[in-house]
């Protein structure tokens, strides 16, 4: 099966069940995932991402298990987190760039080069030695979307990639999104991330509330927020 599969698929962990009996099939070139936080969305992408195993059921990414077969989940998957800091792992531009393309495979030397002709035909040349400590926040989302991107992969998962952005980094972002042949599974809180998709998901409490058109979906989890904002419903601690 092509796409992405899961099937009765939970994830628990410290005695907490997070995500419970999912099975669907994501086919469609973009797909939204709402909820509120802790809804369990950043974990589902991490199990479709094979950064995590499904305590219970199976997931499969064209037919693979991106958790067990990690080499060929590269070509497949990319994820681009909420946090840029939590995924930039080198202390150079160029460095980051070449990591992606040296765990497929390719000699340090080839990955810089690679790396290097990338930040040219950006108009970035003169980041290539840069720290990546001196870069601001929405360049660090521009250097973590253009380390995912030259591995090609076939999917992009996107936590909240609008998160913490200013309004012109945004929109930059949102142009460079659009125009991506892969498929783009984006996770965020605002209905208006994902109002452009093919295919909506609501999530609630680990489990699919609602699962459709966008013109379908995000008007009942936008007055269902609604509700729950006038209802102060925030006076429970979490168990």
């Amino acid at each position: 099966m092509t796409g992405i599969a899961l099937r009765d698929a939970s994830y628990a962990a410290g005695g907490k069940t997070i995500l419970s009996g999912l099975s669907l099939h994501l086919a469609e070139r973009r797909i939204g995932i709402v909820g509120r936080n802790g809804s369990g969305k950043t974990t589902l992408l991490r199990l479709i991402a094979g950064l995590v195993a499904p305590s219970t059921g199976s997931v499969q990414v064209d037919g693979i298990d991106p958790c067990t077969d990690r080499k060929a989940a590269l070509s497949r998957l990319g994820i681009l987190f909420q946090n840029p800091d939590h995924q930039i792992l080198f202390p150079t531009v160029e460095e980051e760039l070449a990591f992606g393309l040296r765990q497929q495979g390719l000699p340090q030397p080839r990955a810089l080069d690679a790396a290097r002709a990338a930040l040219r035909a950006e108009g970035r040349a003169h980041w290539a030695a840069a720290p990546v400590s001196t870069l601001s926040g929405g360049q660090k989302h521009w250097l973590c979307l253009q380390a995912v991107l030259m591995m090609q992969p076939q999917t992009l998962l996107l936590d909240e990639p609008f998160a913490g952005l200013d309004l012109p980094t945004a929109a930059r972002i949102t142009r460079r999104l659009a125009g991506l042949a892969q498929r783009l599974v984006t996770i965020s809180h605002d209905p208006a991330a994902v109002a452009g998709a093919d295919r909506v998901i609501w999530l609630d409490a680990g489990r699919v509330a609602a699962d459709g058109p966008p013109a379908q979906v995000l008007p009942a989890f936008a007055a269902e927020m609604a509700r729950i904002g006038d209802s102060d419903a925030d006076t429970d601690l979490a168990g």
